[in-house]
Order: C-alpha cells, then sequence, then structure tokens
C-alpha cells in the first residue's frame, strides 16, 4: 500500500469531522431527523477511515516470523468493524424512523436545506479524494461509506425542498429511512466480503474441483488431489495441492510443476504450495535409461 492511500484517507477523516459537527448542529436546530441520521451516517465514516488510515500503517509493515504472509487480514478485520457499525447505524435510524412516522416534529427546510448542502458537497470532495477504483477491501469498505452518505446528502436535500414547497413533514422521516436503507446494504455487502476472505472460504470466482481437473489433463499428471483454494488477503488468492505424476526423471517432473504454476498465474494464482508426488521417478537420467528396458527405472540398486 503506498502513502498516496494514507494521505487520502488522512484528508478525508478532516473533511468527515468537519461535516460531523455541522450536521449535528444544524439537526439539531432543524429537529431534521434525515439530517441527525447523516451526521450518524457521518461520525461511522469518521471511525470507519480512522479504523482504515491505522489498518494501512500496520499493514505497510513486513512480514515476519509472527506473521509470515504479511499484516493483509488487518484491513479485512477493520473492513469488518466497519460493516458492521454500518448495519448498527442503520438499526436505530429505522426505530427513531418509526417514532417520528406517527409524530412529525416541525422541521426548518432552510437550516435543513443549507446544512445538507454543505454535507453533500464534503463528501464529494472526499469521494473525489478516494477515488472509486480500490482492490484493497479496506480502501473499498472506506469508499463506499463516503459514497453512501453522499447519496445520503442528496437525499436531505430532496426532502428538505418538498418540506419548504409542500410542507410534507413525512418526507423527512422518509428519506431517513432511505438513509438506512443504503447504509445497510452497503453494510452487509463489506461484512460478506470480509468474512469470505477471514473464513478461508474459495475466493469468488475459483473453483477447488474445476480447477483440479485442469491441472489433471495437463501432460504428465496422473492424479490431482488435497486441493485447496483461499485468499491471503482481499485479492490475494492463494493455492495449495498434491501433484501425483507419471513415472518419470525427476526433471521432468519439476518441468510438470512449473507448467502447474502456469496455470496458476495465468488465472490470477500467484501464491501456490505444491507437493510433487511420483512413486517411481529416478533421479540418475544414465541409470534410469540403462534400466528402463529391464523395467527397473526408478529402482537404484
Amino acid at each position: 500500500m503506498d502513502n498516496s492511500s494514507i494521505k487520502r484517507l488522512g484528508w478525508s477523516l478532516a473533511v468527515t469531522l468537519v461535516i460531523f459537527v455541522a450536521e449535528v448542529i444544524g439537526g439539531l436546530l432543524s429537529h431534521s431527523l434525515a439530517l441527525l441520521s447523516d451526521a450518524g451516517h457521518v461520525l461511522t465514516d469518521a471511525f470507519a477511515l480512522a479504523l482504515s488510515l491505522i489498518a494501512l500503517l500496520i499493514m505497510k509493515r513486513p512480514s515476519d516470523y509472527k506473521a509470515t504472509y504479511g499484516y493483509q487480514r488487518i484491513g479485512l478485520l477493520a473492513a469488518l468493524i466497519n460493516g458492521i457499525s454500518l448495519v448498527v447505524i442503520a438499526i436505530f435510524i429505522f426505530v427513531e424512523a418509526y417514532k417520528r412516522f406517527h409524530a412529525p416534529p416541525e422541521i426548518n427546510s432552510s437550516v435543513m436545506l443549507s446544512i445538507a448542502a454543505a454535507g453533500l458537497l464534503g463528501n464529494l470532495v472526499m469521494a473525489w479524494i478516494l477515488g472509486h477504483k480500490h482492490h484493497d477491501l479496506n480502501m473499498k469498505s472506506a469508499w463506499l461509506h463516503v459514497l453512501g452518505d453522499t447519496i445520503a446528502s442528496a437525499g436531505v436535500i430532496i426532502a428538505g425542498l418538498i418540506i419548504t414547497f409542500t410542507g410534507w413533514l413525512l418526507a423527512d422521516t422518509i428519506a431517513s429511512a432511505i438513509v438506512g436503507c443504503m447504509i445497510i446494504f452497503g453494510g452487509t455487502r463489506v461484512i460478506k466480503e470480509a468474512l469470505w476472505v477471514l473464513l478461508e472460504l474459495s475466493p469468488m470466482g475459483f473453483h477447488a474441483e474445476d480447477l483440479a481437473k485442469e491441472i489433471a489433463e495437463l501432460p504428465g499428471v496422473r492424479k490431482v488431489h488435497d486441493v485447496h483454494i483461499w485468499s491471503i488477503g482481499h485479492g490475494i488468492p492463494a493455492f495449495s495441492g498434491h501433484i501425483q505424476v507419471h513415472d518419470q526423471m525427476i526433471s521432468e517432473a519439476d518441468a510438470t510443476r512449473k507448467e502447474v504454476e502456469h496455470l496458476l498465474e495465468h488465472k490470477g494464482i500467484k501464491h501456490a504450495v505444491i507437493q510433487m508426488e511420483c512413486a517411481d521417478c529416478c533421479d540418475d537420467e544414465i541409470y534410469c535409461k540403462l534400466n528402463a528396458g529391464n523395467g527397473h527405472a526408478g529402482h537404484k540398486h
């Protein structure tokens, strides 16, 4: 992870805290649940960005005797916490929206609109800072937080406009419920992706049995078994398996192993542990050739 990602997260965190303070004050002055809901989401964003920033700093550490694969999964842990926090905040929004649906309070739409507009501008700035193309789930989860806030701010503005021109106070409650739905959708998605890696399930797009069949079709391969596919980190698939080859020279078995590695790399798997198995492979080429006709290849006396 380069230093630019750390700087982007740092700037985004600063902007988030400014937006949070503004929306809390604006929500209390205007009595807008939609604005307070967005403020709650922004607070979660600040927490998410802070966790992501800390995770990136830890992930920069090289692998050592304690973490031989490195610290890639620290980012996954941060992403999981972020996703759970999104779901929790969404539940609180739904509860408050239900209460206000039966007794909507008076709302100062002018204050609501001005603060929501400032929030939208700030979120657009953060979305631009973070960018949208991320291979790292930690950065992706942080960006999803900001994207959700951007859409939420737009929803608050629409609700404010409706209240201003029609006086329909339930628009605020409905907008907050929509914000909650977006938050919970993004949160569950991040939780699923993080747990998929942490539980070491097969990465999306990989099927162990299909991959084993492809390897078994390579020249010289007799059988493939004990195949495992998992992820070291998000977007970093790994493979391990036992490859049984036909009776051949040791050098030929090594060539077969390289073919297997080439097949795996073509599919995006660069981390592979391959156990070659050969019951009657021979390590002395001259001896094997002299004895091949006698049926003794592979059994040097």
